[in-house]
């Protein structure tokens, strides 16, 4: 018995649009029939340059080859974030993409760390014994061997800075040579069933109408389905994180090609640095009850590296998530399901695991509540893991010199994080979670990065003697230092 495809309306383009439907036609081609609905004269965010490895398993599943996403998107490498004077001004870090030192008999790296530092002895920073940091502090590359995923030293991931309207417009190419149809033209109405509510139709500045049996709004801040439509509510998160405006602006770059992102701690937020092939994204993430507009832009252009490439322009939006992504035949990816400010690069990651998510849940015919549930429930955990991540990196700090960073500082947080924090000071645990973003390594960066030490430590760490402990970690530091000088630049790598 031969049962029809399910057509599947995407309204909207950009990022989240056209990885959707390119996957669907590429994975699902035997079940769905996709059509992607997007005017040009609606532009997309397209700020988004900075991504996690994860996006490294979308592109090989679409059959993407590496050197062809390299040259048409302008991409470089990138083997995680540093973060400049969000602890103490002056201080420097990087969230690797990868785990640092090496443990020994079942006891974590950094309980033999804090305790050689409790001792007084040579420690130096936690960051020392990461193999991404090693290569990021000297602009060198090289893809990880298969042979060390399970070293200590040689465990690090990679992912991507690009520009993302030549991602979109990549996808694009994919998607219709898959069997995508575009359709160009603006949503005026959404006409919905008037018995189940469904979602029924589009209907376009021209009057045509487009139907189809599942929706994916993927209209950006608007929401227009789910939220203008459906009237989903929206969780505020804003008293957590209260940046709610972006100024960005490229410019020409003039250092060396780094292999990762930056996020640099201004008055009123943090500065991003994005270095592609062929320019430098800038962007200032602030709060507008700190900081006024002008004033923000002033201060990116004064902070800029090169020669400005466009003028600044400015973005708005609030820290928050739709109670429910999937209602009815209506599935929300990317900005219209909720946003984070992109501190983490998670933008594109929570587009990529709602993706996931809905291609093993994909409906046969009728879309049942269980299917729905699991579905809002598996991308409820993925947002709020990363929003107790993101909040962490600004209540972890010891600055109070400007009103923002003092309220950040005092403010108080959610308690699925104090829990975590408390653990984690008391015994350098760090707790553990199945489901969700950012594992122990990335953490313990950022715990440690932003001087979170723990009190104490497994206790274990006391069998290895103290010159013993000295000696594996100069051994550590060593091992890495000649592994890194061997590696090409960044820049070299990439021709």
């Amino acid at each position: 018995m031969n049962v029809p495809r399910i057509k599947v309306v995407v309204v909207g383009g950009g990022t989240a649009g056209w990885m959707t439907a390119s996957a669907l036609a590429h994975i699902l081609p035997s079940i769905c029939s996709v059509v992607l609905v997007e005017s040009e004269a609606i532009g997309i965010v397209g700020v988004g340059e900075a991504t996690l490895p994860h996006i490294r398993a979308f592109n090989e599943r679409l059959g993407i080859d590496e050197r062809d996403f390299l040259r048409a998107t302008f991409a470089t490498y990138k083997l995680g974030i540093e973060f400049v004077d969000w602890a103490r001004i002056g201080d420097r870090y990087m969230h690797p993409f990868g785990s640092s030192g090496r443990g020994v008999g079942g006891v974590g790296f950094h309980h033999f760390w804090n305790r050689a530092r409790q001792l007084g002895l040579d420690a130096g920073h936690y960051g020392d014994y990461s193999i991404s940091v090693a290569m990021g502090r000297r602009n060198r590359f090289a893809p990880p061997a298969p042979a060390s995923s399970g070293d200590g030293l040689g465990a690090y991931n990679y992912a991507y800075q690009f520009d993302a309207s030549c991602f979109a417009a990549y996808l694009r190419r994919i998607a219709e040579k898959s069997g995508v149809s575009r359709i160009e033209g603006r949503i005026v109405t959404v006409s919905q069933d008037g018995t189940s509510g469904d979602i029924r139709a589009v209907k376009l500045e021209d009057r045509r109408e487009v139907t189809g049996d599942l929706f994916i709004d993927a209209s950006g801040f608007r929401s227009l389905l789910l939220g203008e439509t459906l009237g989903e509510p929206f969780d505020d998160w804003s008293h957590w994180l209260p940046c709610d405006r972006a100024v960005a602006m490229p410019c020409a770059t003039t250092g060396p090609l780094s292999p990762f992102t930056s996020a640099i701690a201004m008055e009123a937020g943090w500065r991003w640095r994005i270095p592609l092939q062929h320019r430098t994204g800038n962007g200032y993430v602030h709060s507008s009850a700190f900081v006024d507009e002008q004033t923000a832009m002033d201060r990116l252009v004064a902070a800029v590296e090169g020669p400005a490439l466009a003028s600044p322009r400015t973005l708005r939006f609030k820290a928050g998530r739709r109670q429910r992504s999937w209602v009815r035949n209506c599935i929300a990816i990317g900005l219209s399901s909720g946003f984070l400010e992109p501190l983490e690069s998670t933008s594109i990651y929570l587009i990529q695991v709602a993706i996931t998510a809905l291609l093993e849940l994909f409906p046969q015919q009728a879309i049942s509540k269980e299917v729905r549930d699991e579905f809002n429930d598996l991308m409820g955990v993925e947002y709020d893991r990363v929003r107790d991540f993101l909040i962490l990196h600004y209540h972890a700090t010891e600055r109070r010199d400007t009103p923002f960073w003092n309220y950040v500082g005092n403010m108080p947080i959610p308690d699925s994080l104090a829990e975590k924090i408390a653990l984690f000071e008391a015994r350098g645990r760090v707790e553990p979670y199945a489901r969700g973003l950012f594992l122990e390594p990335s953490w313990l960066a950022v715990y440690l990065g932003q001087n979170v030490v723990p009190r104490d430590y497994d206790r274990r760490a006391d069998g290895m003697p103290a010159a013993g402990l000295v000696a594996a970690l100069a051994r550590m530091r060593d091992e890495i230092s000649v592994a890194v000088e061997r590696m090409p630049h960044h820049a070299d790598s990439l021709q």
